[in-house]
């Protein structure tokens, strides 16, 4: 990366160096002058940026010879949107608003130091830092001037990208031979007074790592021409920006913005590989599924112990297909035949596995339900095993081909097998899964009134209307009496209990229809 640092004394010895050619003297003392009488104009610029007008003065020259009618940035019209880099900007309202706006984007606005020699620097960066390695003085800054061109230098032009012409002498003036002639007419110019140290780092400094980063970058990513990595955002760079935006569809502004940045470093990053799936959990919950089941809560035999697979990384999705074998045997009745039962120790591709496991687990679901050939007892447990195998299905259906398919699938994200360890942890604590309208209120509400709404609705709305009839009496005694002094206490009491009581009756029923679609409602009692 090119630092200021490095170049510093350079500037410097090259500022003391500099004489105007006597054949370029009139033309530089010409250019002066037009750069002074826009003076008034490029103070107000300085006003708002803290820019010297000089400075702001030099940059218009060479991007659009003075003309204020232009955008200070690319020296095109402020009348529309800019088609050069940078690209997008305007239109603008005056040249002033313009004129912010193009150094705001070259991290000028807040700069302190403003010597001489940091005044070249930034000028130079306009152009580009070529000229360094090729041993010639820059032509935007000294041209005119006996520090470029023979016979007192050497000579050179950068007549297209990468193509340096030795021979050639640009015509042009340069910044440092306009300013050199502009402190002769202005007094006011001076950098006497510029500090000799930065009390801190500056804005344009403090960008040039991020620049050398997508420079680098760039470069990896086939930039053509390559880039120059001095850290300087200059033509090139916006130019290798501007043809990167246009291919990943991001707005082509040829500027550095936060989302071109990160665009460039995610185009280099490998794709991030989905974290293998920590299955010894579901393993575990399988074993500890059927202690629940089997009767005396014994684990069966022939099961592998949880503990085998810590570290879950090495977990074979065969394992869980066992598992599921284990289980079905157990609640299928007479334990001997497994209900649609794979061969164990399938060693398909995980797609397959988990087509095998969804087999299982809906047979094993058909096997709980209330109905079957071969019921089980018709225990709450039973029932919300249902429930929660069937919501487990679902999860497992989304990612799981049909069986017998062999298109391979991607394994159940890490976010879906969660939520099916979550679902089984639900069903070993025996918990019913509430749904949207009996968990309403919360999951311990929702349990304690789970089917009690619709009794305790009926029950209130009755003794609502047998208390709003009756009146006390001061002969009355007994349950007369009593419920006479209720009634005559709660002013009012029917017309508030009673609506509380019918809304309660109506969210009762509300639940049991939920039960009844989500196919946990608690079967019929068998008759004798």
């Amino acid at each position: 990366m090119v630092s200021f640092e490095s170049l510093k004394s350079e500037y410097e010895r090259n500022w003391a160096n500099l004489e105007i050619r006597p054949g370029r003297l009139a033309d530089a003392n010409a250019v002066a002058r037009k750069a002074i009488k826009g003076k008034e104009t490029y103070q107000q610029v300085e006003r708002l940026t803290g820019v010297p007008w000089h400075f702001i003065a030099l940059c218009h020259y060479r991007e659009s010879n003075f003309d204020f009618d232009t955008y200070l940035g690319n020296g095109e019209t402020l009348h529309r949107v800019t088609c050069l880099v940078p690209k997008g900007r305007g239109p603008f309202a005056s040249f002033v608003d313009g004129a912010v706006d193009a150094l705001r984007i070259e991290n000028f606005v807040g700069t302190q130091d403003w010597g001489i020699a940091r005044t070249l620097f930034r000028l130079e960066c306009f152009n580009g830092l070529g000229y360094h390695a090729k041993g010639c003085n820059s032509p935007y800054l000294y041209g005119g001037s006996t520090l470029y061109g023979p016979p007192e230098a050497r000579a050179g032009k950068f007549v297209a990208d990468h193509v340096f012409d030795s021979n050639h002498v640009d015509s042009q003036l340069g910044t440092a031979v306009i300013l050199h002639a502009m402190m002769a007419q202005d007094s006011s110019i001076t950098f006497e007074g510029s500090p000799a140290m930065a009390i801190r780092a500056e804005p344009d400094d403090d960008m040039a790592p991020t620049i050398l980063l997508m420079q680098q970058t760039l470069n990896k990513l086939g930039a053509n021409p390559p880039l120059d990595e001095d850290g300087i955002s200059g033509p090139k760079t916006k130019a290798a920006v501007s043809q990167f935006q246009q291919r990943n569809g991001l707005q082509d502004t040829g500027l550095l913005d936060g989302t071109t940045i990160a665009a460039i470093t995610r185009a280099t990053t490998q794709p991030v590989q989905t974290p293998t799936v920590d299955l010894s959990k579901i393993l575990k919950r399988l074993d500890d599924l059927t202690q629940v089941v089997q009767p005396g809560g014994t684990t069966p035999a022939g099961t592998t112990p949880a503990g085998a697979t810590a570290g879950g990384q090495s977990v074979d999705l065969s394992q869980i297909l066992s598992r599921l074998e284990n289980l079905a045997q157990l609640v299928q009745s007479g334990g001997t035949t497994p209900i649609a039962t794979p061969p164990a120790g399938t060693t398909g591709v995980q797609s397959t596995q988990l087509s095998q496991i969804l087999n299982q687990l809906q047979s094993l679901t058909q096997a709980l339900q209330p109905g079957a050939t071969t019921p089980v007892s018709t225990t709450p447990a039973a029932n919300n095993t249902v429930s929660v195998l069937g919501q487990l299905l679902s999860l497992i259906t989304k990612t799981v081909p049909a069986s017998g398919t062999t298109t391979a699938t991607n394994p159940a994200p890490a976010n879906q097998l969660k939520q099916v360890v979550d679902l089984l942890g639900a069903l070993l604590g025996n918990k019913p899964v509430l749904g949207q309208v009996n968990g309403a209120l919360g999951e311990t509400i929702g349990k304690l009134l789970d089917g009690k709404k619709t009794a305790f609705g009926i029950g209130g709305s009755l003794i609502t209307a047998l208390l709003s009839s009756v009146t006390a009496s001061p002969t009355a005694g007994g349950l007369a009496g009593l419920l006479g002094t209720i009634a005559t206490s709660v002013p009012g009491l029917s017309q508030f209990a009673l609506p509380i009581s019918l809304a309660l009756t109506a969210w009762g029923v509300l639940g049991k229809m939920e039960k009844w679609a989500q196919g946990t409602a608690p079967p019929p009692k068998p008759t004798t």
